[in-house]
């Protein structure tokens, strides 16, 4: 248990001093860019949301982190507590085969993780929270299903509509200053 404390609060540290970066990194125009075409590429950043971040999963403690890089790809994982008979109870990462952000349109298919895969297909948007650093500042609203598959190699699947909720940025824990 201590080491998935240990790994939560990195992940949120990493976040806390990334996340804010690259936000305002996507925000900032070079001081001569004044493009006004509709097919330029500072419009189609306004219209992609900003949705790169850290989730809320299935199970208090769980978590999907979200990273959308340029052209709309998206890198990220999954990481839950095993559900089965050799895993119950472990925490498990699960890193993006593949994902993609058109849009507002979000997809993503896990790595196959002790015969488990999960499959997301919905949207990123704006949540409840009012100020960028709030909880929920973004949702991941869609359908998640769980691929899972048996010694047999028999796929059995299972949908189910999911809300995702953004974690706050605010109140991350920091780094003790050594001296």
């Amino acid at each position: 248990m201590t080491r998935v404390r240990c790994f939560l609060v990195w992940a949120v540290i990493g976040y806390a001093v990334v996340g804010p970066r690259y936000l305002q990194a996507q925000d900032t125009k070079p001081a001569g860019d004044k493009q006004t075409d509709a097919s330029s590429p500072a419009n189609d950043s306004k219209e992609r949301p900003a949705c790169s971040g850290m989730y809320s999963f299935l199970k208090d403690g769980e978590f999907v982190q979200v990273t959308v890089e340029d052209v709309g790809n998206v890198t990220g994982f999954v990481s839950r507590f095993g559900d089965g008979e050799s895993d119950k109870g472990a925490f498990l990462d699960q890193f993006f085969k593949t994902g993609k952000l058109d849009g507002n349109k979000l997809r993503f298919t896990t790595e196959l993780v002790h015969g488990v895969t999960f499959d997301f297909q919905g949207t990123a948007e704006r949540g409840e929270g009012k100020n960028p650093g709030d909880e929920a500042y973004f949702v991941l609203k869609g359908t998640l299903t769980e691929n899972l598959t048996d010694a047999n190699k028999k796929v059995t699947s299972r949908s189910r509509p999911v809300v995702f909720k953004m974690f706050p940025q605010e109140g991350a824990p920091t780094p003790d200053v050594r001296k």
